[in-house]
Order: C-alpha cells, then structure tokens, then sequence
C-alpha cells in the first residue's frame, strides 16, 4: 500500500503513549508501514562498547511509530487531516481534505489561495450564524421584558 505520508511532513500522533504529541517526519519506511518522528516513541537502549575508545551505557533514541497512528497537520489551516488526491496541472498531488490545500511543496502556493477563499467563507458563514443567534435572543428578551412592564402597569 502507498503510503500517503512523506519525509518532512508535519504529523500529529493520534494513538499510543505519545498521544497528541506533533513532530516532523524525519524518515518513511514504506515496506515496514512505518515513520520515524522528532522528539516521539523515544526508547531507551542499552549500548555496550565496540571498543576501547567507545563508550557503552544508556542511550535514548527515537523508534519509529506505525503510519496508521499518525494525521498528517495542514500548513494552511493547521488541523490534522486525512489526505486527499487530486490533479494539479497533469501531477496528482495529495491536499488537505478539510480546507483543499496542496501539501506537497510544490503546488503549495497555487492551492494556499484556493484553500484560504474556502476558509474565509467558512469563518463569514460561522460568524454571521452567531450574529442571527445574537440578534434572535436580544429581540426575543426585549418582547418578554415588554410583556412584564404591561403587566405591572395593568396592576
């Protein structure tokens, strides 16, 4: 299976002890299925001496972590997300699937201004919904307010 995940990535850990720690990819081993991340799976070896010079004792190190406990992160909108294919000028390129950025370096700049139109609509569109929901409580809390000064005229 192709591996959808590639050296330099930005990921985010979604399983294991290391959950919800984020790193860069330092190398993809794609016959094993798996990754190895900055600063995540960090074990502890135990190194003896080849030689007289060398120095044996414990060493940590970095592991790698099977690619399936991994979300690649977004540089435009900086979520963890699947990974879409998709056509850019004859090259399929792989792209964000929350906002439709490229993220592979090279189409970056052409799918950065296509993914940002999309989300200024989506953030437009979430605060004109809480500009209605605001609106809807003040006119309904000026009728109710309208109804007690009746009723405490009438008494």
């Amino acid at each position: 299976m192709k591996m959808t995940i590639k050296k330099g990535d930005t990921v985010l850990v979604i399983t294991g002890k290391d959950k919800g720690k984020t790193g860069k990819v330092d190398a993809v081993y794609s016959d094993k299925n798996k990754v190895l991340v900055d600063n995540v799976n960090i074990v502890t070896k135990h190194q003896k001496p080849k030689s007289q010079q060398d120095k044996g004792g414990i060493v940590k190190k970095t592991a790698p972590i099977d690619a399936s406990n991994v979300l690649v992160v977004c540089p435009v909108c900086n979520k963890a997300t699947r990974v879409a294919h998709k056509e850019i000028d004859g090259k399929k390129v792989r792209v964000c699937k929350k906002c439709g950025a490229s993220l592979d370096k090279e189409f970056v700049k052409q799918a950065k201004k296509e993914a940002k139109k999309v989300v200024k609509k989506e953030e437009v569109a979430s605060q004109v919904k809480t500009a209605e929901k605001k609106t809807a409580t003040k006119s309904s809390t000026t009728k109710t307010t309208k109804k007690s000064e009746t009723a405490k005229k009438t008494k």
